[in-house]
């Protein structure tokens, strides 16, 4: 199967401005980026950035590099507009690695790239994890998935979903024994170069900007997204300096160079 991978970056990240640069064991934490996708065995893998000192970067350690815009509301814009610039067919299989996730399992990348591929009538696919306790379920920075019984998505939340009216009543936040599916969203998403090419134009939905995420906007205009259970936990990305920290504790000793 051919798949193409492209790395969205910024520089200004609200929470760790200057993230795609920081050190990590003597290179910038995109390379560790760049060198997982480039793991996972893409036709081609691009970063796609606003920023010359990203880009700089980028080039230094071999990547390619596509220039976009400084308008984009999230990554899938930025994808979207280095898919028209780089002329990409499109039936091309198109996976979004962000740029602050420099310990994916490249197995995630092959793998939601062929969910895509064996769905034709679905615009995107993505991947998701079970959840296994209360305070993962009710955590607002962990984005919950609830799927149909084909595996396709039906709404994206910050909030907890499915909410288990019996089992919360009275504040308690325990999953019951056999509790309906409670899944955590992976943000790893593959596109089809053509629906990417027009999902900026497609207008932003009120529950995009609700929950801010991006992908109910493809929800919200009637697209399908085929969601799977990732055959690999990916470890959390890089939101935050303790993120940071833990990152190069883990890669910081092997990736240094001699």
């Amino acid at each position: 199967m051919s798949f193409r991978i492209v790395i969205p970056a910024r520089h200004a990240a609200v929470r760790l401005p200057g993230k795609p640069l920081a050190d990590v064991g003597g290179r910038p934490l995109i390379e560790h980026v760049f060198r997982r996708a480039c793991e996972a065995g893409a036709g081609q893998v691009v970063v796609a950035t606003d920023d010359e000192r990203i880009a700089d970067a980028a080039r230094g350690f071999g990547a390619e590099v596509c220039m976009t815009g400084t308008h984009h509301r999230n990554g899938t814009e930025r994808i979207g507009e280095a898919v028209r610039l780089l002329g990409w067919p499109e039936e091309a299989v198109v996976v979004n690695l962000q740029g602050d996730e420099p310990l994916m399992p490249p197995g995630c990348l092959r793998q939601v790239a062929a969910l895509l591929a064996a769905d034709p009538d679905a615009a995107v696919a993505t991947l998701a994890t079970p959840v296994t306790d209360g305070a993962e379920l009710f955590d607002p920075h962990v984005v919950k998935v609830v799927r149909d019984a084909a595996g396709r998505a039906l709404y994206f939340s910050r909030a907890p979903v499915p909410w288990h009216r019996d089992a919360f009543a009275g504040g308690t936040r325990v999953l019951p024994p056999g509790a309906a599916e409670c899944l955590r969203h992976i943000g790893l998403y593959a596109y089809r170069a053509g629906f990417l090419a027009r999902y900026a134009e497609l207008s932003p939905s009120p529950l995009e900007e609700a929950e801010a995420l991006e992908q109910l906007r493809v929800l919200w205009h009637g697209h399908a997204i085929a969601v799977g259970l990732a055959d690999e936990v990916p470890p959390p990305g890089v939101d935050t300096e303790a993120d940071l920290e833990r990152v190069r504790a883990l890669l910081g000793t092997a990736h240094r160079p001699s």
